[in-house]
């Protein structure tokens, strides 16, 4: 079942060679990321799934060690998903599939960049390699109720399930914004704040679709995901930040028991 959550934004700028001079104006963000990251590790889980938006190339499971670039952003910085250690073993017991993984060898880039995003963070956070990390990326197309199956299925992977959501929300909060200005934005963000504070699944399940697409939210349906995953998990929600820096929702979010 689902023991833990955290949601974190996934824009490439989270990485700081790929924001370059701009990197200091989201120091407070990464920071606050990593907190949520390392209450993840506190909560002891069995395995970690780090779900994120991905597009028709990158959907579904990516597997530990799978290999990610920032390369496409003119950096020259490459990443593995909790990469195993050098002893050739990832650690962690086999429940529900989740076992010692060997060292892998160099292999081309298939992490979306979500993922990628995700991978980077747990490596500066210090993840234990000891517990297993899996990935899955999910396309934006995907149902509500679908994603919902989906979460289902990833807390019943093992007894003690962490989740690490990667997801953006609304790009139409300012004229500047990607998506430019959009007067629906600032509320739908905001609902999705108050659900995240409160884990509220029910809330994050109701998230409508169409109007998400609409308003460039990207982490639709990995928090629909997360919904499906926290039900009858009781989890208590924190919301630890809510900016648009750029025009662009960014949340921070822990799920704890």
């Amino acid at each position: 079942m689902l023991i833990a959550a955290a949601v974190c934004p996934c824009p490439p700028l989270l990485v700081p060679e790929v924001a370059a001079g701009a990197a200091p104006e989201l120091d407070g963000l990464r920071a606050t990321c990593s907190e949520a990251v390392r209450a993840l590790a506190a909560a002891r889980p069995d395995c970690l799934i780090v779900v994120g938006p991905a597009d028709r190339a990158g959907r579904g499971k990516h597997a530990q060690g799978a290999a990610g670039s920032f390369r496409g952003f003119g950096v020259e910085l490459d990443v593995r998903l909790a990469a195993p250690t050098a002893e050739g073993t990832s650690g962690g017991g086999d429940a529900a599939g989740w076992g010692p993984s060997p060292e892998l060898p160099p292999s081309p880039p298939t992490l979306p960049t979500s993922l990628a995003v995700g991978a980077w963070l747990l490596e500066h956070t210090g993840w234990d390699p000891a517990v297993p990390v899996e990935g899955l990326g999910v396309g934006e197309p995907l149902a509500a109720e679908r994603c919902i199956e989906v979460g289902r299925e990833l807390a019943g992977r093992a007894e003690r399930v962490a989740l690490l959501v990667m997801g953006d929300g609304t790009a139409c909060r300012t004229l500047k914004a990607p998506g430019y200005l959009d007067e629906r934005a600032a509320p739908f963000d905001a609902e999705v704040a108050r659900a995240l504070a409160a884990a509220d699944t029910g809330a994050l399940a109701a998230l409508d679709e169409e109007l998400a697409y609409e308003l460039k939210a990207a982490g639709r349906a990995p928090m629909q995901v997360l919904a499906g995953a926290g039900e009858g998990a009781r989890l208590k929600g924190e919301l630890r930040y809510d900016e648009a820096p750029y025009g662009v929702g960014y949340f921070v979010a822990s799920w704890l028991s």
